[in-house]
């Protein structure tokens, strides 16, 4: 079992950063690759990034390459994810999901563990 709790999110205005971070606990976090997720209002949970058990391997969703970055740091068990120039449309609640045999990355059911997400808000 492996527990994943994000952290992060708030309120920030169009143009802004936030960081957004996902501790996990549980197993053996080296293991898992770890993938972000998106959900708004009325929408279907997208993907947003990827990375790889080492973290030599990483993933974007097209419409966010360039502002979005994730990274790991094994030794502390966290998965983060920079947001840089955030606009209204990346108003969403972010998950963090952990997967032990991951493929592409990019799809939900290729995770074992989902956090319970951090809400993001971008006002414009």
């Amino acid at each position: 079992q492996v527990q994943l709790v994000e952290s992060g999110g708030g309120l920030v205005q169009a143009g802004g950063t936030l960081r957004l971070s996902c501790a996990a606990s549980g197993r053996t976090f080296s293991n898992y690759a770890m993938g972000w997720f998106r959900q708004a209002p009325g929408k279907e949970r997208e993907f947003v990034a990827f990375i790889g058990w080492t973290g030599g391997s990483t993933v974007y969703a097209n419409s966010l390459k360039g502002r979005f970055t994730i990274s790991r740091d094994n030794a502390k068990n966290t998965v983060y994810l920079q947001m840089n120039s955030l606009k209204s449309e990346d108003t969403a609640v972010y998950y963090c999901a952990a997967g032990r045999t991951v493929i592409t990355g990019t799809r939900p059911r290729e995770y074992d563990y989902w956090g319970q997400g951090t809400q993001v808000t971008v006002s414009s």
